[in-house]
This record gives structure tokens, C-alpha cells and sequence, in this order.
């Protein structure tokens, strides 16, 4: 069976080329190779824990360039540093409502559970976009400002109306998927973890198909090694479908409909 695939994740760092089309065009040869038709492009080509408003434009400047480039291959997602409450919400405008992008990215400047998230957060559930929060547990122990997927499980409980998508599953899928269970708000991300036999099978039984979203990580990780996670899963084709591409086309759908995506 053939699958529609859509990419949730994937970035410009990680792979040769001096602009930023010229790294987006490298991406989707390999991307090409696989079958992957769409993909969801966020964060420039050098990155900080903690941007500035300035920081955070020049990034998405650079993403900007490279969707312009790729218009019918490449979405873009706005990076945001929610401490910089109202140049966020002017990224917001620039980006989103006056310019191509679909939906949110926020990294680890802020925990998500963190009251500086909720004017974002409204804003987004205005606009109808999904909101794509890293989430990790690190052996090693997070960062500041990095969030957990109890941080989520937290904010998605404040925000009813809003759609998170869970980036990593936060790497302990097992705990991050449990985190997430209780609040259909969010959708589990598989990308950036090695394949492991279980994570998509688990996501699936315990949140249903239809809350789960491929993402590769691209180029940190390879496109590959990701689909591998859904391609090899003893699940439904039906389901991988919605995983491989028909849930994040669903949830981008407002954003496209109004940007006249087909």
C-alpha cells in the first residue's frame, strides 16, 4: 500500500548547503528517495537555547526563504520564545496572518507549563494552529527550560481548545504517552528517538491512531530510520496512514484552507 506521506518535523540544520534553499533542496532529494511529499520546516540555520526577538526573526527569515523556494513541498511552522510575550505575538502576525506559515514551534527557552505560554496559546486557538512543543526526559537531566510531558499534559489541561502535537514523545515514549493520554488535546510526534520496537504500537493502543503523528527530525535524524518506526509497526495500514500524513493534513487543514494550499 502506497502512503501519502507528510513530514511534521524537520529542520535546516544538519545537512550541506551555504542559504537556506540550498539546505531545504538537499533535504527533499533525500526526502524524494522515500517518498515523503510534504514537509514542516521550523528553526534557522544556527540555533540558541534562549533566542531574542531578534534571533528568533532571523531564524524565521531563513525558514521563510526556504518554503519560498519550495512552496508546494514545504510548510512552514514560526519559532517562538514565549519570555518575549508581545514580539512572539508580532512574529505571530508577521509570519502567520500576513505571511506563509502554518503553525507554532517552541523549543526550550520556557517550560510549557510555564503563564508566559497562555497569550501564545490563545492567539494559536484564534488562529486555529497547531502548536508543536519539544518535550524530552534526558537521563542526563533537561535543560532550564525544557519541557517535560507532564509540562504538556499541564498547559494542554489550561487550553482545552488549543491542538498541541508532543515532539519526541518526550523521548521516554513510555512515560510520554501516558503523560498524554488523558488529554485528546495533544497528538504524540514519534520523530527523534532511535527505532524501538513498541513506541508506535503503544502510542496507537493507548491513544488511538488518529493522535499520532509521524515526524523525522530530519536532518539530525534520517528520514529512514523514522518511517521506520511506522512502515515496520504491527498496526493497520489504515493506520499508519493517519500517522504517515491524513492526521497532520487534518489538523493543518484551517491553515492551509486560508494560505490556498490543495
Amino acid at each position: 500500500m502506497d502512503f501519502e506521506i507528510w513530514d511534521a518535523h524537520v529542520h535546516l540544520s544538519g545537512v550541506p548547503g551555504a542559504t537556506p534553499e540550498e539546505r531545504l533542496g538537499r533535504l527533499l532529494e533525500f526526502a524524494d528517495r522515500l517518498g515523503i511529499r510534504r514537509v514542516c520546516v521550523f528553526m534557522g540555520l544556527r540555533w540558541s537555547y534562549d533566542p531574542s526577538p531578534e534571533e528568533f526573526r532571523r531564524q524565521n527569515d531563513e525558514v521563510l526563504r526556504a518554503i519560498a523556494a519550495f512552496p508546494h513541498r514545504a510548510f512552514g511552522f514560526v519559532y517562538l520564545n514565549p519570555k518575549h510575550t508581545t514580539a512572539s505575538l508580532e512574529e505571530i502576525e508577521r509570519c502567520v496572518v500576513e505571511g506563509p506559515m502554518v503553525g507554532i514551534k517552541l523549543w526550550v527557552a520556557e517550560r510549557c507549563h510555564s503563564p508566559l505560554l497562555d497569550p501564545i496559546v490563545a492567539r494559536a486557538v484564534e488562529l486555529q494552529l497547531p502548536i508543536l512543543q519539544h518535550t524530552y526526559l534526558k537521563a542526563t537531566g533537561n535543560l532550564p527550560g525544557e519541557s517535560t510531558p507532564q509540562d504538556l499534559a499541564e498547559l494542554a489541561r489550561r487550553h482545552p481548545r488549543a491542538c498541541f502535537i508532543a515532539a519526541h514523545s518526550g523521548a521516554q515514549w513510555e512515560v510520554g504517552i501516558r503523560a498524554f493520554k488523558p488529554h485528546r488535546n495533544i497528538h504524540a510526534e514519534l520523530c527523534g528517538f532511535d527505532p524501538t520496537n513498541g513506541v508506535t504500537e503503544m502510542a496507537v493502543r493507548e491513544l488511538g491512531a488518529e493522535r499520532v503523528i509521524f515526524g523525522s527530525d530530519a536532518g539530525g535524524r534520517s528520514f529512514a530510520s523514522q518511517l521506520a518506526k511506522v512502515l515496520d509497526a504491527d498496526i493497520s495500514p489504515h493506520a499508519k496512514e493517519l500517522i504517515l500524513g491524513g492526521n497532520l493534513k487534518r489538523i493543518l487543514a484551517p491553515s492551509l484552507a486560508r494560505k490556498g494550499f490543495g
